[in-house]
């Protein structure tokens, strides 16, 4: 009995011994390094990430594919994960090791970036399309819109003209506010900012486009037109990277307008009858040749990016400077930017993120409602006959044409070659994220957002009529506009057997301060001092000055629950109170919610081998819109007006005062609805993948400017909520993996349906806008109910009467004669639909891509062709009047010299086409010679934009918008600034 109990507690002794022994080893802290290797090749992968399991000690490989992690817990499990790879998870059971990862093509386990947080593809629940960034530093983009442009399906990029430096128009499924801003909201590393202009494209690694409303809506009044989320390159651990791109792009003009030559310009006048010519005239200048030239595009960029476990930093900078194809006109940028995260504990992440661009251009005049003509109409309606310089004074620009009211296009370019708007802006922002617990973090954020801008202009007092007229004139608009944000955002995420949820809830401030002022001088002395203390006049009215703030307070929260993959739900919801809107509507709610099923994790789908994924989705959701309307839209506002003092008895008179506006009292928020359903199909051994979405969005309260009627009220207008829009449509993506051996070749091919609807108006029923010529006094867009937005209006035109030369017009209420109430819709500047194909294609070392993009269905509305066709004054024309009715009988579609033509079918051209919008061809120089120096990464590239168009459109370039951004006015070409065809050579070194 003794033995037996002395055994039994040596036994015990020997258990609680080995016990405590493994326990202590299983609590040992060590220090893990090692590389992470391609499964396949061998070559280091920079850039994958590692995590140790319920713990916060997390590491990034360096370029060489090193990595290190301290106080590891022997026998942890590793996460190891990077982009186009399988993830892997292992025990730590030494320190150190080697680590393989094969290649992956399941796009399904890529991490998309959302509202204030980020989820794995294959768990999306809303419509979200992905921007490839591969090649952008291989293009010669200097805006960052260009690279969405034929990328995303549901996402409409027009470059409105080819000017230097032009923002881009982003529509996300359609036109949804009538007087209200339609660009969506563009969040650069979580800061919410009003465009994209100061971003360079080289710093962006990702970008996530939000289209419906449950994946917007978390952005609540600020998400209304969609999101374009924006993440760009951030520092990593191990050994230093310097990264170089630099590109040299030259510009040509892709078409040319032939224009009569002095004898034609001749024979046109004496038919006309307005003017008398000598006829001894004889053509002496060539004004395309005189006007455009070769641009220029000169891009630097250069990153640096180096840390360690704890402390990691990117830097980069970068120059672009560009020379326009009409002479005079450019646009130059420098930007900056620095990125820091420090793990200052495990539990304790700071962020400093600082953005800074300087960017500058001048302006050009163009339609020809500017200055004569604008330098692209006054290029055709300069006759050939005129000299460049006054014969008599070779210091001024011609302007003797007989009486003819025309200014050539050398002098209008020296109207604006003077001119600098000028901005700087800096986005300084920094963050700390606390892991309260491993599912539990805490985020908060303070960013500024300050822009700067200078507008400057001078016109000298000799070489140009107006200047001449003025003895000089020049003008200085500054503005300073100050935008504050503070986030704070709690997250938690928590996974228990098969079941996974997130919640999430936050708040985020916003306010925003701005003043200007303005000066403008006249009566320079004539030594062109360019300094407004130089002239001796100043502008009674064109000298001020202002100021405005507004404000957003915000609250939201999303919680999402996925259970094993297969059932997944999310809701959102946000608050919003704005200082635009009346204080009694000052709040806006904004629901969301969506949910998806993964049919391929079913039974019955198990045995279908060709089906990687398939998943139906559906959401619904509201956001809101405030953008657009002044800062003080509700309130009662009031115009200044100044008295002479210097007049007799005036001279101690006050400014006079007089109502601007009505107050609107039940001032609200415009609410936009949606619904979205969805199937996302990926298959056969992950080579095919597919997204379709339908949806149904709505737009009620519409924010507008409405006018009152004459004599109703003191004021003239008023802000006010008034009539419904409505948008639907349909969407489809598909990306294949043709060749995947040696030679491998993908295609992302994607397009998208939109039908646009002006559902009702309430106060106004009509709104006619966009008068397109001097000669005629009408209007050629005209918004009403029952009609897509920007509808074209005027006359049906049914040819030239081969007896009198006249244009028919139809006479439809059948009264017997044309006026007025026989003009119609006659035409729809909104496509049937958008679409875009990019190939790329890589063999060894060489890879190349094509991208297509195109329009289908939309109408232009040519009014460039009533100032070069319109044969109705002194200007020259183009050769297609060459074809003008003469004589009785004569049969063509080109009606008679001096007749007088009104907005009709006779302008509206089809704006349909299809353009190789760029294909790019590089080599990498991989070796391991160049290895050995230093350098990882060595290519040499050479690219083309719009090299090829195919249009039946007779313009200078189908993609064209003289009214720019403008949701109610769409389509119209009048003297716009035409694109251009650009090659370029550059070259992208790492080291």
């Amino acid at each position: 009995m003794v033995i037996s109990t002395w055994r039994n507690k040596i036994l015990t002794f020997i258990i609680f011994a080995v016990s405590t022994i493994s326990l202590s080893y299983a609590q040992e802290k060590i220090t893990v390094r090692g590389s992470i290797k391609d499964a396949n090749s061998g070559e280091a992968i920079g850039g994958a990430t590692l995590s140790v399991l319920n713990s916060t000690i997390n590491s990034v490989s360096d370029s060489e594919g090193n990595f290190s992690l301290n106080n590891v817990t022997a026998g942890s499990r590793l996460q190891v994960s990077y982009i186009g790879y399988e993830s892997q998870t292992l025990t730590v059971s030494s320190t150190q090791m080697t680590i393989e990862l094969s290649p992956s093509d399941n796009v399904l386990e890529d991490v998309v970036v959302i509202g204030y947080g980020s989820v794995r593809r294959k768990d999306v629940t809303t419509a979200i399309s992905t921007v490839s960034t591969a090649d952008l530093d291989q293009r010669p983009i200097t805006n960052v819109g260009q690279a969405i442009q034929g990328r995303a399906a549901g996402v409409a990029v027009t470059q409105p003209n080819g000017a230097p430096g032009t923002q881009m128009s982003i529509r996300i499924r359609g036109t949804s506010s009538f007087n209200g801003s339609n660009e969506p909201l563009y969040v650069v590393d979580g800061v919410p900012v009003d465009n994209i202009r100061f971003l360079s494209p080289n710093d962006i690694t990702g970008m996530q486009i939000l289209k419906d409303a449950s994946s917007a809506a978390i952005y609540g009044s600020r998400g209304a037109n969609g999101v374009v989320l924006i993440t760009t390159k951030s520092g990593s651990s191990g050994q230093g990277k310097i990264s170089f791109n630099t590109q040299i792009t030259q510009n040509v003009v892709t078409s040319h307008m032939d224009v009569l030559n002095t004898q034609q310009y001749l024979e046109l006048q004496n038919e006309i009858g307005l003017v008398t010519l000598p006829p001894t005239l004889t053509d002496q200048t060539d004004w395309f040749n005189e006007t455009y030239q070769k641009g220029r595009i000169q891009s630097y960029q250069l990153s640096i990016t180096d840390g360690t476990e704890k402390l990691r930093y990117f830097l980069s900078g970068g120059y672009v400077d560009e020379l326009g194809v009409i002479n005079s006109t450019y646009f130059k940028r420098y930007n900056f930017r620095a990125n820091v995260d420090n793990d200052i504990r495990p539990w304790l992440t700071v962020n400093a993120n600082v953005n800074y661009a300087d960017y500058t251009d001048n302006g050009i005049s163009t339609g020809t409602g500017a200055n004569r003509g604008g330098v692209v109409m006054s290029v055709i309606n300069t006759p050939t006959f005129a000299p460049i310089w006054n014969p008599l004074n070779p210091d001024e620009y011609n302007s003797n044409f007989y009486g003819i009211n025309i200014t050539s296009p050398l002098e209008n370019m020296a109207r604006s070659q003077n001119n600098k708007n000028r901005e700087n802006r800096l986005i300084a922002s920094g963050s700390a994220l606390f892991k309260i617990l491993p599912e539990l973090t805490f985020k908060s954020a303070f960013t500024l957002d300050r822009r700067n801008s200078v507008n400057t202009t001078f016109l000298d007092p000799v070489s140009t009529a107006w200047g001449r007229n003025q003895r000089g004139e020049g003008s200085d608009t500054r503005s300073m506009n100050t935008v504050l944000t503070f986030d704070n955002v709690l997250t938690y995420t928590k996974s228990f057997g098969l079941h996974n949820i997130e919640g999430m809830a936050g708040s985020s401030w916003t306010n925003s301060d701005y003043t200007n002022n303005y000066i403008y001088g006249s009566h320079y002395r004539d030594d062109l001092i360019q300094t407004l203390n130089a002239a001796n006049k100043i502008s009674w009215t064109g000298t001020g000055s202002g100021a405005s703030q507004w404000a957003i307070m915000s609250y939201f929260a999303r919680a999402a629950y996925n259970y094993d993959g297969k059932y997944l739900v999310t809701a959102n919801l946000r608050t919003d109170g704005s200082s635009k809107i009346h204080p009694d509507q000052r709040w806006g709610v904004f629901p969301s919610m969506s949910a998806a099923w993964r049919l391929s994790s079913e039974e019955f789908l198990n045995d279908v081998s060709w089906i990687n994924d398939l998943k139906i989705r559906g959401g619904w959701g509201q956001t809101g819109n405030q953008s657009g309307i002044g800062d003080y839209a509700y309130l009662q506002l009031y115009n200044i007006s100044r008295v002479e003092w210097f007049v007799t008895n005036q001279e101690n008179a006050l400014p006079t005062i007089s109502p601007a506006n009505l107050r609107t009292k039940d001032l609200r928020w415009e609410t936009t609805t949606q619904t979205n359903f969805g199937i996302d199909f990926t298959g056969f051994n992950n080579r095919v993948t597919v997204a379709l979405d339908y949806y149904d969005k709505r737009t009620k309260d519409m924010l507008m400017y409405v006018s009152l009627p004459a004599g109703s009220a003191q004021a003239s207008s008023i802000v006010r909520n008034e009539g419904r829009m409505r948008n639907k449509g349909f969407e489809g993506s598909v990306s294949t993996k043709n060749l995947i051996n040696s030679f491998k070749w993908d295609t992302e091919f994607n397009i998208s349906f939109n039908k646009n609807r002006l559902e009702s108006l309430e106060l106004q029923q009509i709104y006619m806008d966009a008068r397109t010529s001097e000669f005629v006094n009408e209007q050629a867009v005209r918004n009403e109910p029952g009609h897509s937005m920007g509808g074209f209006f005027g006359y049906i035109s049914d040819g030239v009467d081969p007896e009198t030369g006249d244009l028919m017009y139809r006479d439809l209420n059948g009264d017997g004669k044309i006026s007025s109430t026989d003009r119609t819709y006659i035409g729809d500047p909104n496509p049937d639909f958008t679409f875009g194909m990019t190939n790329n294609f890589s063999y060894k070392n060489f890879n190349l891509s094509i991208l297509f993009q195109g329009s289908y269905g939309n109408d232009i509305f040519n009014a460039s062709r009533m100032e070069t066709e319109g044969m109705y004054d002194g200007k020259n024309q183009t050769t297609r009047v060459l074809d003008r009715w003469q004589v009785p009988g004569q049969i063509t579609d080109v009606p008679r010299a001096g007749y007088t033509m009104h907005n009709s079918t006779y302008f509206i051209e089809d704006g349909s086409y299809l353009r190789l919008k760029n294909i790019s061809l590089g080599y990498n120089f991989a070796s391991d010679k160049l290895r050995n120096k230093g350098i990882g990464r060595l290519q040499p590239y050479m690219s083309v934009s719009n090299l090829l168009t195919f249009t039946k459109y007779t313009g200078m370039d189908p993609e064209v918008n003289q009214w720019g951004n403008n949701g109610a006015v769409q389509g119209i070409d009048w003297g716009t600034y035409p694109q251009s065809k650009a090659f370029v050579l550059g070259l992208n070194i790492e080291f």
